[in-house]
């Protein structure tokens, strides 16, 4: 009688892991694709950012010591891969905070207003990530092997200052 007990008891706690295997496996496909999507609408606004500067530089008359570093920069960041963008955003926001206009300055509005939109979308990719990561740590999930072959996602991490905006000390 106790045998079929323990039976029982066993099948129910097979049963119970599998079930807890499956939905933690499906949370994170759900979080690894809500990664990947976070990553396309990050890239879409970092091409926008791009496109604005590249709009800024061409369109008003920037001096020469400032409008090629900064044509040099977006081209650099419309061509870099997302593994590697971390450094040429970086540099792209450094030349636009070289840029010495008055703060509201209107010439200054898209970029700044992409450039808002760009750092929403980042903290949207970096929360995300770290959604993902924090299941990907648990004990079980790394001990029932759920991350498969998927690489874990990486924070992106970049200057969050804005052109036409005095920086905090």
């Amino acid at each position: 009688m106790i045998f079929g007990w323990l039976a029982v008891a066993g099948v129910l706690a097979v049963f119970a892991l599998l079930v807890y295997r499956s939905w933690t496996a499906y949370r994170m496909d759900r979080l690894h694709d809500r990664c990947e999507a976070a990553r396309a609408s990050l890239d879409a606004q970092l091409v926008r950012r791009a496109a604005a500067a590249d709009a800024l530089a061409r369109d008003h008359v920037l001096a020469d010591d400032h409008a090629k570093p900064l044509l040099d920069a977006v081209r650099a960041a419309l061509a870099a891969d997302f593994e590697h963008r971390e450094l040429v955003e970086n540099d792209l926001t450094r030349h636009l905070c070289a840029l010495r206009w008055p703060p509201g300055d209107p010439r200054l509005g898209p970029v700044t207003a992409v450039a808002s939109r760009m750092l929403v979308a980042r903290q949207i990719y970096n929360d995300a990530v770290r959604d993902s990561l924090a299941l990907r740590r648990r004990r079980l999930p790394r001990a029932l092997g759920l991350a498969g072959h998927t690489p874990a996602p990486r924070y992106f991490d970049i200057d969050d200052s804005l052109p036409g905006r005095t920086r905090s000390p």
